[in-house]
């Protein structure tokens, strides 16, 4: 490097973006990810002696540490530390690094540990190019991703990986990284006069969504857009800071964990009769513009599922908020997806409709039985073979019943269904259990004491 690209090096050091002007340099400067990094920890031991043998991923959210974390490996250890973006780079940029590695561990007996950021963003033939030279130790893999490694990444590298996953910063650890933009000298605002007011601090620090480069860009945009008072000082007020950060980020990806984990939280809490949680998730995932459609399939499917017969209304309100959505659409549609969530979060519940998958075993084990004679269709061989023969009609007997077989011979008796004692099931169950007892004092078995499970 000649005196021209050092100079360059410097310039761009103090010109970039404030969250890069303050990567921490030492580990005794990272803030958060103690259950990780803290005293003591393995992650932690390794860096300091250098001893970072096995390849690693880092997963979690924008903002943790992921890409800091491998800055700070790539100052405490003698291995030769390459590092890639797997949204720029290819194969062949992949073969050159693996081209040097050997001769680097051929000539010097240099280790080389490859940094890939965003490595889910390589696709499937791309990482399996990397594998077999992780696999033989001419390459320490460090991954970084924000997505799961265990959907994201091929198998074979996250078997040979070890996962560390980052979380979000809690607010008192921003505050850290607050005051030391303000204060750092060097790579901060230390050199100038600011004031942040007691609330716009508060409001920035939640605002981040435990991401630390959304703080600090926040606070350069407020800093670097206000103009100094007549004394030099630089006030950030509330309003300001509102402006600089205004909405707080959602960590959302339509594909990947927090859209199925929020769904998850959804449909659980609906199921749990919870309306403020189901609420809460709804918001959610609306504001960070999931498919409202998605939502309502999934409510049709839990009102059949977690409530049935309890609430019969329940699936009628459900897909009639699918048609209202579809008839009038947002924002007003948010109206019936909201009413449908919190009828179904109040209703009664009741999981029975799963004795269909008791049915369907009972089979799959078994066999399909024979259709009795008398319940086979009289239509066609009555004649000849007596199909129908014997059938009683329900509709001409009192209260419209007559016991009579309705299962295969080697399955009298047999229960799948269990009616809950919830809403209208409690009733229907109270009839249900009734005819069973008519129809084994007819034909002459014992009913069960339960259902089959």
């Amino acid at each position: 490097m000649d005196l021209f690209d050092h100079a360059m090096q410097e310039n761009i050091q103090h010109e970039a973006p404030l969250a890069a002007r303050l990567r921490p340099h030492t580990l005794a400067e990272f803030v958060g990810q103690e259950h990780i990094i803290g005293e003591g920890r393995l992650l932690r031991r390794a860096i300091i002696a250098d001893r970072l043998f096995s390849s690693i991923i880092f997963t979690g959210p924008p903002g943790t540490g992921k890409t800091t974390l491998a800055r700070l490996i790539a100052q405490h250890t003698q291995a030769h530390f390459e590092s890639i973006s797997a949204v720029l780079a290819g194969v062949a940029d992949l073969r050159k690094v693996i081209a040097d590695a050997t001769d680097r561990r051929r000539l010097y007996r240099r280790r080389t540990i490859l940094f890939i950021d965003e490595v889910h963003r390589w696709n499937r033939a791309q990482q399996d190019a990397l594998l077999p030279h992780v696999e033989n130790g001419m390459i320490t893999l460090i991954g970084a991703t924000t997505e799961n490694p265990y959907f994201d990444v091929i198998p074979a590298l996250v078997s040979r990986s070890r996962i560390f996953q980052l979380e979000p910063l809690a607010e008192q650890q921003l505050d850290i990284l607050f005051t030391r933009a303000l204060e750092d000298k060097e790579f901060g605002y230390g050199n100038r006069k600011i004031e942040f007011s007691a609330d716009a601090r508060d409001h920035l620090l939640h605002q981040a969504g435990g991401d630390a480069r959304n703080l600090l860009n926040a606070i350069e945009l407020a800093v670097e857009t206000t103009v100094a008072d007549s004394d030099g000082c630089i006030r950030i007020t509330l309003d300001v800071a509102q402006e600089s950060i205004q909405k707080r980020a959602l960590l959302y990806d339509r594909m990947g964990d927090e859209h199925y984990d929020t769904i998850s939280a959804f449909i659980k809490s609906v199921r749990g009769s919870d309306p403020d949680a189901a609420l809460y998730w709804l918001a959610k995932m609306i504001l960070a513009g999931e498919d409202p459609r998605f939502i309502l399939r999934r409510l049709i499917v839990l009102s059949g599922e977690d409530i049935g017969l309890a609430d019969p209304q329940g699936i009628q309100v459900a897909a009639a908020a699918a048609y209202a959505y579809e008839y009038i659409g947002m924002p007003e549609g948010i109206y019936p997806i909201v009413e449908a969530t919190l009828y179904l979060a109040t209703a009664p519940k009741s999981n029975s409709a799963g004795a269909f998958f008791k049915a369907r075993a009972s089979i799959e084990q078994n066999g399909a039985g024979a259709v009795p004679i008398h319940l086979m269709d009289a239509n066609r061989d009555a004649k000849g073979f007596g199909h129908g023969k014997g059938y009683q009609y329900p509709h001409v007997f009192p209260e419209h019943f007559i016991p009579q077989q309705y299962l295969p011979d080697n399955l009298l008796g047999s229960r799948f269904y269990d009616p809950s004692s919830e809403g209208y099931e409690r009733q229907a169950g109270e009839r249900v259990e009734k005819w069973r007892k008519a129809q084994a004092q007819a034909l002459g078995y014992e009913t069960p004491p339960e259902s089959i499970k």
